[in-house]
């Protein structure tokens, strides 16, 4: 029973084609969240599929329904081997984006595991049902191999995290014992390099919003009417304009951040942001001036014009709208104050003489920004395992710079955060052609099974 034993393991079962046969039964089945006729693959996938194979590895599940109006359930898994070693919280969600049948390459399907060289196509590879059957094998590899985890395990699983995580935060208020851990160690969103593991203690949050001016019912001829009537579209692009300058540097003052804590900054001095050769480059000369590429996505905030509509784009006529509206959002991180977002946004308009442009937030998009120090002990203990099983210090990102339901986790059940991504920048998640890396999920598994091996010697750091 050693821990290389385990490793080689978890590295056998990508070996073998078990991984590729478990992913290819869950990419089959269509977990489109986004639809409300899809719920009943919501609860098959849970209760035909995560439940039988977490039973077979000595598990206790309950699948419980959503409590709130949203039919997206949930799986809650335990295996307590002692009441008094450390409880890990593991956490995947089986939902997918829509599938967006007739966009995908000839010869792929989201609904099939299509194996391209070191690619693996098919809708969840990446996210997140590809990282959750990495976790889920590793774990069988510590069992296989020592016949025991040596911690307690706790697996959930959602149905409704590609929309927003609906009735998380209550199922923790309302069965938070069910999930209550020491610790979170997950899996969700991309390396920060492909060659390179990544660990990452906590996302930055968003706030979405629409802006809108509205002056009056139907167009007017622009021949007859233009520059006697006040043009919206212009009005809000003007608008738009003030809240940042022409390379993105955000001008509202309550939305810039206090500076970087030096704890941060030499976490990120180490971080290069690089998607590899399919993903997109880098703009160097976008965003805050002063901070690195990767202070200014990880450690700073950021405000993005998601639409902008005004008349009508697919027909335009000649004539002056009635009205614009953009849906914009916030990207912050910890130390921005979520209640005063819109309230501050407001204050600057109204200085600038835009006091037409109304706010209003959206129904969907919040999620609270959260940050575990790179210093934390739970931290400094995964980068040990992390380097013992690669040979090389992973990369440390203080927050992920998009954003996951980590604040329920943090704020709710007060876990310390780390998760493990097990996906790349380029791997096309929420698109056609949504694709895994073999190499990448294979030295997952590896890293993983490490990583619950040495939570089975020694409990994780000092509690």
């Amino acid at each position: 029973m050693t821990r290389q034993a385990a490793i080689a393991r978890a590295e056998a079962y990508f070996d073998g084609g078990g991984f590729l046969d478990d992913l290819g039964r869950r990419v089959a089945i269509a977990t489109e969240s986004q639809k409300p006729e899809q719920a009943g693959e919501l609860w098959r996938y849970l209760k035909d599929e995560m439940e039988p194979t977490l039973a077979a590895l000595g598990y206790t599940s309950r699948i419980l329904p959503n409590p709130t109006d949203i039919d997206c359930p949930f799986l809650v898994a335990e295996r307590i081997e002692d009441a008094n070693a450390v409880t890990v919280l593991t956490y995947g969600h089986g939902d997918v984006i829509r599938g967006q049948e007739q966009s995908w390459r000839s010869g792929l399907s989201p609904w099939r595991v299509v194996v391209e060289g070191d690619r693996i196509y098919g809708r969840g590879t990446a996210d997140n049902k590809g990282q959750h059957t990495i976790n889920i094998g590793a774990l069988a590899a510590v069992l296989e191999e020592r016949g025991r985890l040596g911690f307690n395990s706790k697996i959930l699983i959602e149905t409704g995290e590609e929309t927003g995580s609906p009735g998380l935060a209550e199922l923790f208020r309302e069965h938070g014992d069910l999930c209550a851990a020491d610790v979170l160690i997950a899996s969700d969103g991309p390396r920060l390099k492909p060659d390179r593991p990544t660990l990452f203690m906590g996302t930055r949050g968003a706030f979405n919003f629409d802006m809108v001016v509205d002056l009056r019912d139907g167009g007017h001829h622009s021949g007859n009417w233009g520059g006697l009537l006040a043009d919206p579209g212009i009005i809000l692009a003007h608008a738009i304009a003030t809240i940042t300058d022409a390379r993105g540097q955000i001008r509202v003052p309550e939305w810039r951040p206090d500076t970087l804590s030096n704890s941060v900054r030499m976490a990120l001095a180490d971080c290069e942001v690089d998607a590899g050769p399919d993903g997109p480059k880098v703009d160097r000369d976008w965003g805050e001036e002063s901070l690195t590429p990767a202070e200014r996505v990880f450690g700073w905030n950021n405000f993005a014009v998601l639409a902008f509509t005004t008349g009508n784009p697919e027909k335009p006529v000649n004539a002056i709208a009635p009205a614009a509206r953009a849906h914009c959002q916030l990207r912050f991180v910890v130390g921005t104050d979520p209640a005063d977002i819109l309230p501050a946004l407001r204050r600057h308009l109204d200085a600038h003489g835009f006091q037409r442009v109304a706010l209003t937030p959206a129904a969907k998009g919040f999620f609270n920004a959260t940050r575990l120090d790179p210093d934390h002990p739970w931290v400094r203990w995964a980068v040990a395992s992390v380097t013992e099983t690669t040979g090389s210090a992973p990369a440390v990102v203080p927050n992920l710079g998009g954003s996951l339901p980590n604040d329920t986790f943090t704020d709710i059940l007060g876990l310390p955060t780390v998760w493990v991504p097990h996906s790349y920048g380029a791997c096309s998640q929420h698109a056609p052609d949504e694709h895994a890396l073999g190499s990448l999920s294979r030295q997952g598994l590896a890293i993983m099974a490490g990583l619950f091996w040495d939570l089975g010697e020694t409990g994780g750091p000092p509690r």
